[in-house]
């Protein structure tokens, strides 16, 4: 049995989702260093309504995915001899994307009470991690469903 179109239509607006929270982190760190504290704080809140809409549709489409056709998960080509590099990319995403909710409401948090010293400290880590998750999760992507589709 085949996925219906709308769940095999997820893992796109799942890319579409990683890109916007791309660019919204990108632009978040940019008006913090303008100094635009206002305009930060609401792009950054941005940046994480959108992390949390994927996370929502990555749920969703792995369970339909499974409901449909007995697997959760597209596996990448065996033979293919860049899979080294799509399962290190894929591992370090993974282990990394299971940080980064726990350090944007870290670093969200004290944001919010005001409290630069603990939220400048925490946000150099958290921004870099939530940065990298969101490109790789592109990557990962392209490289399951254009690249390797032969």
């Amino acid at each position: 049995m085949t996925a219906p179109d709308w769940v095999l239509l997820l893992p796109a607006v799942n890319a579409g989702l990683n890109s916007l929270a791309t660019l919204l982190l990108v632009v978040g760190q940019i008006l913090i260093k303008r100094n635009r504290v206002d305009a930060h704080k609401w792009t950054m809140f941005a940046a994480f309504g959108t992390s949390v809409l994927f996370l929502a549709c990555y749920l969703t489409y792995h369970a339909a995915l499974h409901h449909y056709t007995g697997s959760g998960s597209k596996t990448y080509p065996a033979d293919a001899p860049e899979r080294p590099l799509y399962l290190a990319i894929l591992l370090t995403h993974v282990v990394l994307a299971a940080a980064v909710p726990v350090l944007a409401i870290i670093t969200i948090r004290y944001g919010l009470k005001a409290d630069w010293p603990r939220h400048r400290r925490i946000a150099k880590v958290t921004f870099p991690i939530w940065l990298y998750v969101s490109v790789t999760g592109v990557v990962i992507y392209w490289m399951l469903y254009h690249y390797a589709v032969r």
